[in-house]
């Protein structure tokens, strides 16, 4: 027996009305029972409380995708929640809702400190890096060298030279990343969002605007597991890639490059932790520094 049902869903929404503090939204008054009251609720979803009375009772037929996220944004649920009714009420996840970020909690970041030889970045579905490690800064790029606009994967793999001299075989890692980043634009429903880069990259790239025009859909993964830089300071380098998606965030992913040979990695290892100390004398004031 399905445990998606009607009345699941009916003790969902009740369970969840009844937890808010009609004090929060400025209603007053003796209660008799917890939380909002059902016509508050579907006053606040603008649907009708009758409706909304049938469906907490198991019987108001199956709720629009639309109605769903006016009842989940009256209840104040969280991302979890929100999924959870979806699967209750129409048995699928909602579409991924996009929300721009330019940071990660520090929660997150600490478990980037911690891969200390291996290089580590958090990027958006429009491939925007928000955040990375110390390794990732001195294998890769140094990302909080350039401000946050400026921190677009395509725009390094297409438009600085540095970066282009570090590939292996750089046809191929374009090829997979534009394919990749164009099945990631179309999952996440952002086509227009990226309209602006994707043109501006088109105009400056001819190399970009064939691949572009090929329409070609690919994962990640279906490119070389393995990537090879030219490193100016470690010279031949061999990272293994691994792509993870971050629990809660649907529109961020992991991507973490391992070094295949150990002495490499303690070489890695040393650059991070020179990187990390030299961004910490940064930090300090002048005063400071005199005084030690």
């Amino acid at each position: 027996m399905s445990v998606n049902t009607p009345s699941s869903l009916g003790a969902f929404l009740r369970s969840r009305r009844t937890r808010l503090d009609p004090a929060s939204f400025g209603l007053t008054g003796r209660r008799r029972t917890p939380g909002l009251r059902r016509e508050e609720v579907a006053q606040r979803a603008n649907i009708s409380p009758t409706w909304y009375t049938w469906l907490e009772q198991g019987r108001g037929g199956a709720p629009s995708a639309e109605v769903l996220e006016r009842i989940s944004s009256a209840l104040m649920l969280t991302l979890a929640e929100r999924e959870h009714l979806f699967m209750l009420g129409l048995g699928r996840p909602p579409e991924v809702r996009y929300n721009p970020v330019n940071t990660v909690n520090p929660r997150l970041q600490r478990l980037l400190d911690s891969l200390d030889a291996s290089p580590a970045i958090i990027k958006t579905a429009t491939w925007d890096v928000v955040a990375w490690n110390h390794a990732a800064a001195v294998v890769l790029t140094d990302y909080g060298t350039l401000p946050p606009g400026q921190r677009n994967i395509l725009q390094f793999l297409f438009r600085n030279p540095a970066v282009r001299a570090k590939q292996h075989d750089w046809e191929s890692v374009a090829r997979v990343v534009v394919g990749a980043f164009r099945a990631d634009v179309a999952r996440a429903g952002l086509a227009s969002e990226v309209g602006e880069l994707v043109a501006e990259l088109r105009d400056l790239s001819a190399e970009f605007d064939a691949l572009w025009q090929d329409n070609e859909v690919l994962n990640q993964s279906e490119g070389d597991s393995v990537k090879r830089l030219q490193h100016p300071t470690l010279g031949p380098v061999e990272l293994e890639y691994s792509a993870f998606s971050v629990d809660g965030r649907p529109d961020l992913g992991l991507i973490v490059y391992t070094p295949l040979d150990s002495e490499v990695a303690q070489r890695i290892k040393a650059l991070a932790a020179r990187h990390q100390r030299d961004a910490v004398a940064e930090d300090v004031p002048d005063e400071d520094v005199r005084a030690g």
